[in-house]
Protein backbone atom coordinates (compact mmCIF):
# COMPACT_ATOMS: atom_id res chain seq x y z
CA UNK A 1 0.00 0.00 0.00
CA UNK A 2 1.03 3.41 -0.01
CA UNK A 3 3.20 4.69 2.42
CA UNK A 4 4.34 8.58 2.47
CA UNK A 5 5.84 8.42 5.91
CA UNK A 6 7.76 5.19 4.70
CA UNK A 7 9.51 6.54 1.70
CA UNK A 8 10.00 9.81 3.06
CA UNK A 9 11.62 8.14 6.18
CA UNK A 10 13.76 5.49 3.29
CA UNK A 11 14.60 9.43 1.85
CA UNK A 12 16.00 10.81 5.38
CA UNK A 13 17.85 7.79 5.89
CA UNK A 14 19.54 7.09 1.99
CA UNK A 15 22.96 8.91 3.20
CA UNK A 16 23.24 6.48 6.05
CA UNK A 17 22.56 3.33 3.87
CA UNK A 18 26.77 2.51 3.68
CA UNK A 19 26.35 2.12 7.31
CA UNK A 20 23.61 -0.04 7.93
CA UNK A 21 21.20 -2.69 6.55
CA UNK A 22 17.63 -1.12 5.89
CA UNK A 23 15.02 -4.72 6.20
CA UNK A 24 11.88 -3.21 5.36
CA UNK A 25 8.51 -5.71 7.00
CA UNK A 26 5.56 -5.71 5.46
CA UNK A 27 2.61 -5.63 8.30
CA UNK A 28 0.18 -6.49 6.26
CA UNK A 29 1.44 -10.32 5.32
CA UNK A 30 -0.16 -13.12 7.27
CA UNK A 31 2.96 -14.01 8.43
CA UNK A 32 4.06 -10.48 10.09
CA UNK A 33 0.71 -10.65 11.85
CA UNK A 34 2.40 -10.29 15.91
CA UNK A 35 4.12 -6.56 13.96
CA UNK A 36 0.62 -5.69 12.69
CA UNK A 37 -1.14 -5.93 16.24
CA UNK A 38 1.62 -4.25 17.97
CA UNK A 39 2.05 -1.36 15.10
CA UNK A 40 -0.96 -1.55 12.89
CA UNK A 41 -1.72 2.56 14.26
CA UNK A 42 1.94 3.53 14.38
CA UNK A 43 3.94 3.31 11.01
CA UNK A 44 6.56 3.38 10.42
CA UNK A 45 8.59 1.92 13.25
CA UNK A 46 12.23 1.92 13.05
CA UNK A 47 13.92 -1.07 15.29
CA UNK A 48 18.29 -0.91 14.90
CA UNK A 49 19.94 -4.23 16.08
CA UNK A 50 16.76 -5.16 17.36
CA UNK A 51 15.81 -3.14 19.49
CA UNK A 52 12.55 -0.25 19.12
CA UNK A 53 14.05 2.83 18.25
CA UNK A 54 11.47 5.66 16.76
CA UNK A 55 8.02 5.70 15.34
CA UNK A 56 6.10 8.06 12.66
CA UNK A 57 9.84 10.13 11.83
CA UNK A 58 12.62 9.52 11.35
CA UNK A 59 14.37 11.27 14.64
CA UNK A 60 18.19 12.03 12.28
CA UNK A 61 19.86 13.05 15.94
CA UNK A 62 18.45 10.11 18.17
CA UNK A 63 19.66 7.61 14.82
CA UNK A 64 22.66 9.39 14.49
CA UNK A 65 23.98 8.69 18.10
CA UNK A 66 22.54 5.53 18.48
CA UNK A 67 23.88 4.11 14.93
CA UNK A 68 27.89 5.81 16.37
CA UNK A 69 27.30 4.28 19.71
CA UNK A 70 26.58 0.82 17.99
CA UNK A 71 29.79 1.45 15.55
CA UNK A 72 31.86 2.67 18.22
CA UNK A 73 30.97 -1.05 20.16
CA UNK A 74 31.71 -3.32 17.09
CA UNK A 75 35.00 -1.47 16.72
Amino acid sequence: KPCPLCDEAKEVLEPYKRRFILQEVDITLPENSVWYDKYKYDIPVFHLNGKFLMKHRVDIEKFEDQLMELELQND
